[in-house]
């Protein structure tokens, strides 16, 4: 299982978390097509632009609770104050892509920055 986990400001647009992903996908030298799910933290479920983003590429966007985000965020590679301050999390993208991804489950770098969007790209540990 291959996920992208996606943090953002308030209000984006569905073109900025796409173009983001793609960016992500890009710097590992994937296709969209590898993905299994988008990931977001709960604090992001009413963003319309991540659900946007999800139906556009035919993908299950899944909601991450904040015990997960916690769970994992030892595992990540960045670090926001902000997002730790919001969140609980260093990182909301890369955390809810761990956490989703599930046991054992690694990310491929640290999340890449596209504006006001966020994308980190996990795997699942059971991937080649």
């Amino acid at each position: 299982m291959m996920v992208a986990g996606i943090g953002s400001r308030k209000g984006v647009g569905v073109e900025d978390v796409l173009a983001a992903i793609e960016t992500a996908l890009e710097a590992h030298g994937l296709a969209m097509t590898a993905l299994s799910a988008l990931a977001t933290a709960a604090l992001k479920k009413d963003e319309a632009a991540i659900a946007a983003a999800g139906r556009a590429l035919n993908l299950p966007v899944i909601i991450v609770d904040d015990a997960a985000l916690r769970g994992v965020s030892e595992e990540t590679l960045s670090h926001s104050d902000l997002s730790q301050e919001v969140a609980g999390t260093p990182s909301v993208s890369e955390a809810s892509a761990l956490a989703v991804a599930g046991a054992g489950a690694k990310l491929l770098g640290p999340r890449i920055m596209l504006g006001p969007v966020t994308c980190a790209i996990a795997i699942s540990g059971d991937a080649p």
